[in-house]
């Protein structure tokens, strides 16, 4: 069952709605939160989790922003027809040059998409700062499967974690087919896990020769 909340583009007018309501606040950082990217992110993502529930509107059936700090979400919500979406919020400031954020583990990804009715999404919130004051540019709200692989990348932690790959280059394919995407990704980790591979056989060799040289040299420390 495709979801109507995403497929109709229902969640590009919530990301609208998050944009214009970050705008339209006075001043709400202080000078020392204005300088930490951090800070700011966790401000930004503090307001929208506060008012989140109220820019979903009739979509949403159920609400939650408790979660753990290194849970797979920063929220989440059951809209109207019992489609159950995680979303992850990011921010980018725009004049840093380059940001590669994580997204989330491809095992843990797998495991989620085994159900039809869960989808995990990104909310990216891109903003400049002017002294104190904050103007955000953009807020992309999609499903992962909706961001194009070309601005994807897997980094290796655990099992690989999927990554942007430059925050200043986000491309998305609308209502794209999770199929295709999770096919993409398999195809993306079969060629990543060899290369790996070769990584670890170069490890080993290194310290296998580390410890030859070890083995052989005079233990000067000795007591």
């Amino acid at each position: 069952m495709k979801s109507k909340f995403y497929y109709q583009g229902h969640h590009e007018q919530v990301a609208t709605a998050i944009r214009e309501y970050i705008n339209s606040l006075n001043e709400f950082l202080s000078p020392q939160t204005a300088r930490s990217p951090r800070a700011v992110g966790d401000a930004l993502e503090s307001l929208v989790a506060n008012e989140f529930e109220t820019f979903l509107g009739d979509w949403c059936s159920e609400y939650s922003s408790e979660f753990a700090r290194r849970a797979m979400a920063d929220m989440a919500f059951t809209d109207v027809e019992g489609i159950y979406s995680v979303i992850d919020v990011k921010t980018h400031r725009e004049d840093t040059r380059f940001n590669m954020p994580n997204l989330t583990s491809v095992e843990r990804l797998a495991r989620f998409y085994e159900s039809d009715a869960n989808v995990f999404s990104l909310i990216m919130i891109k903003y400049s700062v002017d002294g104190i004051k904050l103007e955000v540019s953009d807020v992309l709200f999609s499903p992962i499967e909706f961001l194009d692989w070309e601005c994807l990348t897997v980094g290796a932690l655990g099992w690989g974690q999927i990554q942007i790959a430059n925050s200043n280059n986000i491309q998305t394919v609308p209502q794209n087919s999770r199929k295709e995407w999770m096919l993409q990704l398999c195809d993306v980790m079969m060629a990543f896990y060899p290369r790996e591979i070769e990584k670890i056989t170069e490890r080993i060799q290194q310290f296998e020769e580390v410890r030859e040289y070890w083995e052989n040299k005079e233990d000067v420390w000795a007591r």
